[in-house]
């Protein structure tokens, strides 16, 4: 699909090959669209000249301290919140305001904050990342099985083993549930952040191309961008098998 893909783009896109029929001259698609073969060559070039290391260095650092530090704090203020009705009844509304406020619109205020480095990127980035972690291990704690509290207290377990053999089991698979969109939000808080103030970064150099035109170097930093998202959630895949190791598979559950 993938290769049908860019033979689709490639002619549709390059003068000469078809002919024009939504644009009156052909060399308009390949302007509004890009050329693959030219997108690839910028990609190929960027990595072989070395040019794009440190950019791309700068976004995957905001994306990873963004994603670690808002799936943290999210985890933690989740289960802490579960736990304790009286704090949750307390921060309810506020926790939901905040959740509602477009928090694209806090960029500016974080680059006022923080400054134009890396921590006002970061910082919006944990904004995007924190709700959607924090709601679903609110969620995965609140639905823990009655029954099986009772029977774990029963056994003789304390609140300490409740929370590590029960409750964090049972917010872990709502997390990583959560997880995949998150690595997606990481990417836009860092871009997002880029694109308002920087001099660094592949959200930086596809600000640099749209000023000038070059949608081919619009395409390849958005192609890199992805290429780089899916090996991060990638990686929570992989670290999700080794940590759920626990949970039955779908093949065995149809088996059982």
């Amino acid at each position: 699909m993938l290769v049908a893909f860019f033979v689709m783009w490639h002619v549709l896109t390059v003068p000469g090959i078809l002919p024009p029929f939504y644009f009156d001259d052909s060399s308009k698609a390949a302007f509004f669209f890009g050329e693959p073969l030219k997108v690839l060559g910028r990609v190929w070039e960027w990595f072989y000249s070395g040019e794009i290391y440190a950019h791309l260095w700068v976004t995957l650092w905001e994306t990873v301290l963004a994603f670690v530090i808002g799936t943290v704090s999210g985890l933690v203020i989740g289960l802490w919140l579960a736990l304790n009705p009286v704090a949750s009844a307390l921060c309810d509304p506020y926790i939901k305001a905040l959740n509602s406020m477009p928090r694209v619109i806090l960029a500016p205020i974080f680059s006022v904050w923080f400054g134009l480095d890396i921590a006002s990127k970061v910082a919006l980035g944990v904004t995007l990342v924190f709700f959607i972690v924090f709601f679903n291990v609110y969620q995965g704690v609140r639905e823990v099985s009655p029954t099986v509290l009772a029977n774990a207290r029963i056994l003789g377990a304390g609140p300490k083993q409740l929370l590590r053999h029960v409750y964090v089991p049972s917010a872990m698979s709502w997390v990583f549930a959560s997880l995949h969109n998150s690595v997606g939000l990481a990417f836009v808080g860092a871009v997002v952040g880029e694109y308002l103030g920087s001099s660094r970064g592949v959200g930086y150099l596809i600000l640099q191309a749209e000023g000038t035109f070059d949608i081919n170097t619009v395409f390849a930093g958005i192609l890199v961008l992805t290429a780089f998202a899916l090996m991060l959630d990638y990686a929570v895949t992989i670290s999700e098998k080794r940590l759920m190791v626990w949970q039955p598979r779908q093949g065995e559950t149809e088996r059982i």
